[in-house]
C-alpha cells in the first residue's frame, strides 16, 4: 500500500518577524504541514514557543499544525495543544514513564473541528525502536529524529537511515493489519527531522519515511517557495 509523502517545513529558522509571510510563502509552494518545535528549555537546551503562539499560528495558516513536544513531562500539556489547533501531537519516548497512557490520551482529544488529534511519538537518535513495540499496533506517526533536538541546522546522523528502515518493516509485521495499517486502518507515518534538505531527501523517501520535516534548507534558502516546490518534486 502506498503512503502519502507529506512536507512539514519547520518555523523553528524562519524569520518570526515575518512569520505570517513566511507561512504564506510554503503554502504557495505546496506545503502540507507546518511543523512546530515546542522546547522547554529543560528536556532539550532550548526554549521556543508555546500554546499561546500556536494558536495564534493557526490563526494565520489554514495548515495542519503538527506540534513536536520536546518538553519534559508533555501530559500536562497535551490539551492545552490540541486546544490551540493541533492536528497532530508529537511526545518524545524518553519524556514520559507512561506512553501507552499518553498516546491514548492524545488520540482522545479533538481538533478544533472536531477530528481525533493525531498522536505521534520522537525518538532521540540513539534510543532503540524496539522502546516502540508495544504502542507500534496504535500510535499514528513515529518522528525519528536525525540529529540531537533543541538546535536547527545540525548535520544529519546517517544512521537514522537504517533506523528507518527497520521502522518500516517492524511496523508492518506488528500493526494489525497489512500495508501497515492499524486496527482502524489508519497507516503509519514515519517521520524525519534533522539536517534534510534537497541534497538528501530522495535517499530519506527511499528508507521509508513519508513524513519530511525541513526546516533551515527551506526557510535560509533564499526562495521559500521554489524549495518547497524542488523538495516535493524530489519526495515523488
Amino acid at each position: 500500500m502506498a503512503f502519502q509523502n507529506i512536507l512539514a517545513p519547520s518555523i523553528l529558522n524562519a524569520d518570526f518577524a515575518s512569520l505570517k509571510d513566511q507561512l504564506a510563502a510554503i503554502e504557495q509552494g505546496g506545503a502540507d504541514w507546518v511543523h512546530l518545535d515546542i522546547m522547554d528549555g529543560h528536556f532539550v537546551p532550548n526554549i521556543t514557543i508555546g500554546p499561546v503562539v500556536v494558536e495564534a499560528i493557526g490563526k494565520t495558516t489554514a495548515l495542519p499544525l503538527d506540534c513536536h513536544l520536546m518538553i519534559s513531562d508533555p501530559a500536562k500539556y497535551i490539551a492545552d495543544f490540541a486546544a490551540a489547533g493541533a492536528s497532530t501531537i508529537t511526545v518524545h519516548q524518553e519524556a514520559t514513564h507512561h506512553l501507552d497512557s499518553l498516546v491514548h490520551s492524545i488520540q482522545a482529544l479533538r481538533t478544533k473541528n472536531g477530528a481525533p488529534v493525531k498522536a505521534g511519538v520522537s525518538l532521540n537518535p540513539a534510543t532503540p525502536i524496539e522502546t516502540l513495540d508495544h504502542v507500534l499496533p496504535f500510535v499514528d506517526l513515529v518522528l525519528i529524529m536525525s540529529v540531537n533536538p533543541g538546535f536547527g541546522g545540525q548535520k544529519f546522523i546517517p544512521y537514522a537511515l537504517d533506523k528507518a528502515r527497520a521502522l518500516r518493516d517492524r511496523a508492518q509485521r506488528l500493526r494489525a493489519l497489512d500495508g501497515g495499517a492499524n486496527a482502524s486502518g489508519k497507516k503509519l507515518d514515519i517521520q524525519m527531522d534533522g539536517g534534510i534538505g534537497p541534497k538528501n531527501v530522495a535517499e530519506v523517501i527511499a528508507a521509508g519515511v513519508n513524513v519530511i520535516v525541513c526546516g533551515t534548507a527551506i526557510f535560509r534558502s533564499g526562495n521559500i517557495p521554489d524549495t518547497c516546490r524542488q523538495m516535493k518534486n524530489l519526495m515523488g
